[in-house]
């Protein structure tokens, strides 16, 4: 089913301490799954002592889990030091895992830094099909229009009539600029006219929406570099910000979703979306583990304010099972 923006949200604007409480509602009840996948490695300590069966026991749960290898042995290894054959509570390995997934996730954890030099600003988004690029460019733009800038929204997945409707939805109810073309024009042109259009009227930041690409499909990833090729012929700098949009309930796919994409487009940062929806949350940390790309945003619902700046803290809080 389609996302489309829903009356009466918020417009995304500055974060009083309700807002925040209320994102941290959002973002655990999201991962709710995913600490109760974890849950295991605490019922797993209940009754017994830290012994070497217990411990291997543990760190194959937070491999399943998602977290990938290396922070598996970094828990396991932090559980077992000083506490070999002794009693530990659920509570105490729950907050290791936290703290060994905050210390993952710290380095990635960015802000989408806007370049005011740069005008436009152009942000190109990639990711397959349903990973929720769309949605997600539509509620950037709400969140950068209630800043004050000026926005464009560019069609650039015009091999589907749906997805230039959603977008031109988005692109109403937000009050940006939007440009498009009919369903299977090329998309090169489009964003070639975008980066050109956006130039002439002053825009602040311009937003690309691009086909999902199967990232297994050669001839598609050719398209989306033909994409930046005929961008840099307008600006030789743009795309300043390449966006890879990943759908967290697909797990270990998105491994590879991200090592080809970052091969072809050069992608610059990663948008996590469908937290909500996956016991598999840990993918981010196995992520940050391999590819070491800033994280700048996780979305855990379909509204607006279900979009917001990732946080490692919260993140790692939130799968653990802990209070923020």
């Amino acid at each position: 089913m389609q996302e489309t923006p829903q009356d009466g949200q918020s417009d995304g604007g500055g974060e009083t301490a309700e807002a925040k409480h209320s994102w941290w509602r959002r973002l655990s009840g999201g991962l709710k799954r995913s600490s109760t996948a974890l849950t295991a490695i605490s019922d797993l300590v209940t009754k017994r002592m830290l012994d070497e069966a217990t411990i291997e026991e543990i760190h194959d749960a937070l491999v399943r889990a998602d977290l990938g290898i290396g922070t598996a042995d970094r828990i396991a290894d932090t559980l077992s030091k000083g506490r070999h054959n002794a009693a530990i509570t659920p509570d105490e390995v729950k907050e290791v895992v936290a703290a060994e997934v905050e210390k993952a996730l710290a380095q990635v954890a960015q802000p989408l830094v806007i370049d005011t030099t740069k005008k436009p600003f152009v942000i190109l988004v990639a990711g397959v099909n349903g990973s929720g690029k769309t949605t997600t460019i539509g509620k950037l733009a709400a969140k950068f229009r209630a800043e004050g800038r000026s926005v464009m929204l560019a069609a650039g997945d015009t091999f589907r009539a749906a997805a230039i409707e959603q977008l031109k939805i988005w692109a109403t109810r937000s009050g940006t600029d939007f440009i498009a073309r009919e369903a299977g024009a090329d998309a090169a042109g489009l964003a070639f006219d975008a980066v050109r259009t956006a130039k002439e009227r002053g825009i602040d930041i311009l937003l690309i929406d691009t086909a999902g690409r199967l990232q297994n499909r050669t001839e598609l990833m050719e398209e989306l570099e033909k994409i930046v090729r005929v961008i840099k012929k307008v600006d030789a700098s743009a795309p300043h910000t390449v966006l890879l949009v990943l759908d967290a309930t697909v797990g270990q796919n998105a491994l590879s979703q991200a090592e080809i994409f970052q091969k072809v487009v050069g992608v610059t940062g990663l948008v996590m979306t469908k937290l909500d929806g996956t016991a598999r949350g840990g993918i981010l940390v196995a992520l940050a583990a391999k590819f070491a790309l800033p994280v700048h945003y996780v979305g855990v619902g379909e509204s607006i304010d279900d979009l917001a700046p990732f946080s490692a803290h919260d993140f790692a809080r939130a799968i653990a099972g802990l209070e923020a």
